[in-house]
């Protein structure tokens, strides 16, 4: 059975710290993803997100990481560190070339600086089109990454929005 996910957030004057325990996945993407857009309207331009926690991403989740550090780049500063990734998350943000569009550490010791953390709705649930556009956009944020993330993402883009507008009829 698995456990469920929780990511907890905290802010330093290093910058945005993201820590998920348990799989990353479409049903926190949500989440973190309207974090995140609150976080870099704040101004805050520094992401780290702690996988230690994390046995395994979908690719939503990935999707979701790839949109952080797209707006990042459109903003024209900031970073987006993955840290702590075990060896199956490492492979599976190389493979999708996500480690050209942000760092990718495996075990790094922690920051000196504490971070006060405080859970993160991520469970919430959202209604089906949310969840939708959600992950439309995240897969799209894969292909924005990697060109040749298209090929692996084209059948699950067009049934998401196939999907989509089944659900809005």
């Amino acid at each position: 059975m698995n456990s469920p996910t929780s990511i907890l957030v905290g802010v330093t004057s290093l910058g945005i710290h993201v820590k998920v325990e348990g799989k990353g996945s479409f049903q926190s993407s949500p989440a973190l993803k309207e974090f995140s857009k609150q976080m870099l309207e704040r101004g805050y331009r520094r992401f780290v997100v702690d996988l230690l926690r994390c046995p395994v991403m979908d690719s939503t989740f990935m999707g979701t990481l790839a949109g952080i550090a797209l707006r990042l780049r459109e903003f024209g500063n900031g970073s987006l560190l993955v840290r702590n990734a075990n060896e199956r998350n490492t492979d599976l943000l190389r493979n999708l070339g996500l480690n050209n569009l942000f760092e990718v550490e495996s075990k790094t010791p922690d920051p000196s600086e504490n971070v006060i953390e405080a859970p993160l709705d991520a469970d919430r649930t959202i209604g089906r089109v949310d969840q939708a556009e959600c992950m439309i956009e995240a897969h799209e944020a894969l292909v924005d990454a990697d060109p040749d993330n298209l090929a692996r993402f084209k059948d699950v883009l067009e049934y998401l929005k196939q999907d989509l507008r089944a659900g809005s009829k």
